[in-house]
Protein backbone atom coordinates (compact mmCIF):
# COMPACT_ATOMS: atom_id res chain seq x y z
CA UNK A 1 0.00 0.00 0.00
CA UNK A 2 1.60 3.47 -1.24
CA UNK A 3 0.55 6.51 0.05
CA UNK A 4 -0.08 9.58 -2.02
CA UNK A 5 1.86 12.42 -1.48
CA UNK A 6 0.38 14.80 -4.31
CA UNK A 7 -1.99 17.62 -3.04
CA UNK A 8 -5.08 17.22 -3.15
CA UNK A 9 -7.46 19.10 -5.73
CA UNK A 10 -8.15 22.18 -4.02
CA UNK A 11 -4.49 22.45 -3.30
CA UNK A 12 -3.82 21.78 -7.02
CA UNK A 13 -6.22 24.88 -8.32
CA UNK A 14 -4.93 27.29 -5.48
CA UNK A 15 -1.21 26.40 -6.47
CA UNK A 16 -1.83 26.92 -10.23
CA UNK A 17 -4.12 30.35 -9.28
CA UNK A 18 -1.40 31.77 -7.78
CA UNK A 19 1.30 30.61 -10.40
CA UNK A 20 -1.10 32.40 -12.73
CA UNK A 21 -1.10 35.63 -10.53
CA UNK A 22 2.60 35.45 -9.84
CA UNK A 23 3.58 34.91 -13.48
CA UNK A 24 1.21 37.80 -14.42
CA UNK A 25 2.79 40.18 -11.92
CA UNK A 26 6.47 39.35 -13.27
CA UNK A 27 5.17 39.74 -17.09
CA UNK A 28 3.90 42.88 -16.13
CA UNK A 29 6.97 44.21 -13.82
CA UNK A 30 9.14 43.30 -17.36
CA UNK A 31 7.12 44.56 -19.39
CA UNK A 32 6.16 41.77 -21.36
CA UNK A 33 2.27 41.92 -21.46
CA UNK A 34 0.42 44.66 -22.47
CA UNK A 35 -1.48 46.63 -20.00
CA UNK A 36 -4.84 45.76 -21.11
CA UNK A 37 -4.74 42.42 -21.52
CA UNK A 38 -3.27 42.27 -18.13
CA UNK A 39 -6.00 43.89 -16.96
CA UNK A 40 -8.54 41.55 -19.00
CA UNK A 41 -6.85 38.45 -17.50
CA UNK A 42 -6.79 40.24 -13.60
CA UNK A 43 -10.50 40.41 -13.97
CA UNK A 44 -10.81 36.92 -15.32
CA UNK A 45 -8.79 35.72 -11.95
CA UNK A 46 -10.64 37.85 -9.60
CA UNK A 47 -14.41 36.48 -11.00
CA UNK A 48 -13.07 33.18 -10.33
CA UNK A 49 -11.53 33.28 -7.77
CA UNK A 50 -14.85 35.26 -6.31
CA UNK A 51 -16.55 32.19 -7.96
CA UNK A 52 -14.51 29.94 -5.59
CA UNK A 53 -14.68 31.84 -2.88
CA UNK A 54 -18.80 31.68 -3.33
CA UNK A 55 -19.05 27.89 -2.76
CA UNK A 56 -20.75 27.19 0.19
CA UNK A 57 -18.96 23.51 0.58
CA UNK A 58 -15.20 25.27 0.22
CA UNK A 59 -13.64 24.16 3.95
CA UNK A 60 -12.79 27.16 5.73
CA UNK A 61 -8.83 27.23 5.32
CA UNK A 62 -9.30 26.89 1.47
CA UNK A 63 -11.69 30.18 1.60
CA UNK A 64 -8.80 31.97 3.29
CA UNK A 65 -6.30 30.79 0.55
CA UNK A 66 -8.24 32.20 -2.33
CA UNK A 67 -9.52 35.23 -0.60
CA UNK A 68 -5.68 36.51 0.11
CA UNK A 69 -4.87 35.69 -3.18
CA UNK A 70 -8.13 37.31 -3.98
CA UNK A 71 -6.65 40.72 -2.86
CA UNK A 72 -3.43 39.94 -4.22
CA UNK A 73 -4.86 40.00 -7.55
CA UNK A 74 -7.00 43.34 -7.02
CA UNK A 75 -3.56 45.13 -5.51
CA UNK A 76 -1.94 44.03 -8.99
CA UNK A 77 -4.94 45.58 -10.96
CA UNK A 78 -5.37 48.36 -8.57
CA UNK A 79 -1.18 49.14 -9.84
CA UNK A 80 -2.38 48.55 -13.21
CA UNK A 81 -5.59 51.16 -13.07
CA UNK A 82 -2.83 53.97 -12.75
CA UNK A 83 -1.43 53.25 -16.03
Amino acid sequence: MTTDKRPDDGEQKLEHLEAAVNHLHESIESQRIAVGAAKGILFSLIETLGALIGDPDLPEHARSGYEALRDKARDLRGSLDKH
